[in-house]
C-alpha cells in the first residue's frame, strides 16, 4: 500500500472513530463540562444575584445536551419567527433541572425553535439557581444520590419527596421575564392579551408557582409538562391550562390531583397521560407515545383562539 494509501486510510478511520466516540458521549448519562457558551441575544433582566452563591456559572454536557448551573443572572433570550410569519403569540419557556440546573438545550432552545416555526415568539427564560457543589464530580454525585431517592419512591410507589423551596428568586425573574415582554410588545410583535407560559419539570413547578402566586404576571395559558401532579388552590383569575406528563415519570405515580382542582375550578384545562416517555423527554425521544404532546399543545392553542387575533 502507497504512502498515500495508508495517510488516506489512516485519516478515515480516525474520523470514524471520532465520530463514533461522539455518538457515545451524545448517550452516555456522565456529565462532561464544557465552556460557557456564547449568548449574543440573551438579555439581562437585572434581577441581582443569588444568596451565598460561592461558585461561577458553569456549564456541562449530558445525554448530548447542554446545561447551565449555578446561574447567579437571569437572562431572557428572544426567538423570533422568520418575518412575515410570527402570529402575536408568545411563549415563555422555562426550562427544568430541580433548581439546580437547567436543561438549556432540550427543554429551552430547542422548544423555542419549534415554536418559533408555528409563528409563535418565544422566550428562554434562564433563571436564577440554588448553589450546587463547584465541582463537576461533587455535583453529580449528589444528583445520582437524588435520583437513586426518587426511584426507590417510584418502586415503593409513594410520591417522591419533593422539598419545598424558597422559589422568591425565581418568581422574579419570571415576572421582570413578563414585564420586559409587556414592555416591548410593539417592537418585538407581540399581543399582551395571548403572552403565556410553558416550563418543564422544575420549569413546570415555576410555571405553576407563578400561576398561583404571581400579582403582576396575566397570563393567556399555561403548560406544564411532567411537573409536580399535587392538588392546589387555584386563583379565580387562573388560566387555561395545557398539561402533559407520562404514566412512567415518577413524578406522577397516579396522581391527578393539579387537574382535578383546574377542573373543579371550572376552569379549562386539557390534559394529555402518555403510556411511556419516563422524565424529561422535551420534544420527545424515539419510539415514545409522549411525542406528540408539541402537536397536541399547538392545536388546544389552535382551537381556544390564542394563535390568532380577535380577526379570526
Amino acid at each position: 500500500m502507497s504512502y498515500i494509501m495508508k495517510t488516506l486510510t489512516k485519516t478515515v478511520l480516525t474520523g470514524v472513530l471520532l465520530l463514533c466516540a461522539n455518538v457515545i458521549l451524545a448517550q452516555d448519562g456522565t456529565m462532561y463540562p464544557i465552556d460557557n457558551p456564547e449568548e449574543p441575544n440573551a438579555i439581562p433582566l437585572e434581577t441581582g444575584g443569588v444568596a451565598g452563591q460561592p461558585s461561577q456559572e458553569t456549564w456541562f454536557r449530558q445525554w448530548g445536551d447542554p446545561m447551565a448551573r449555578n446561574i447567579s443572572t437571569a437572562t431572557l433570550t428572544p426567538f423570533f419567527p422568520e418575518p412575515g410569519k410570527a402570529n402575536g403569540t408568545a411563549v415563555i419557556v422555562a426550562p427544568g433541572g430541580g433548581f439546580r440546573w437547567l436543561s438549556m438545550g432540550n427543554e429551552g432552545w430547542e422548544v423555542a425553535k419549534a415554536l418559533t416555526e408555528q409563528g409563535i415568539t418565544a422566550f428562554v427564560l434562564k433563571y436564577r439557581l440554588h448553589p450546587t457543589p463547584e465541582s463537576l464530580e461533587d455535583f453529580s454525585n449528589s444528583m445520582n444520590r437524588t435520583f437513586d431517592e426518587a426511584a426507590k419512591g417510584t418502586q415503593d410507589r409513594e410520591a417522591p419527596r419533593r422539598p419545598r423551596r424558597n422559589l422568591s428568586d425565581q418568581l422574579e425573574d419570571a415576572e421582570a421575564a413578563y414585564a420586559m415582554i409587556v414592555e416591548r410588545a410593539e417592537e418585538w410583535g407581540v399581543d399582551t392579551d395571548r403572552i403565556g407560559m410553558i416550563g418543564f419539570s422544575a420549569g413546570a413547578g415555576l410555571t405553576m408557582h407563578c400561576t398561583l402566586n404571581s400579582v403582576t404576571m396575566d397570563l393567556a395559558f399555561i403548560g406544564p409538562v411532567y411537573g409536580g401532579m399535587g392538588e392546589v388552590e387555584v386563583p379565580k383569575n387562573a388560566p387555561p391550562m395545557f398539561n402533559v406528563i407520562a404514566s412512567d415519570d415518577f413524578l406522577f405515580n397516579g396522581q391527578f390531583g393539579v387537574i382535578r382542582s383546574w377542573y373543579e375550578a371550572g376552569i379549562p384545562v386539557e390534559f394529555h397521560l402518555y403510556q411511556n416517555g419516563g422524565h424529561g423527554f422535551g420534544l420527545g425521544n424515539p419510539d415514545r407515545t409522549s411525542n406528540g404532546w408539541f402537536e397536541a399543545f399547538m392545536h388546544w392553542l389552535d382551537v381556544n383562539d390564542f394563535l390568532e387575533g380577535d380577526d379570526k
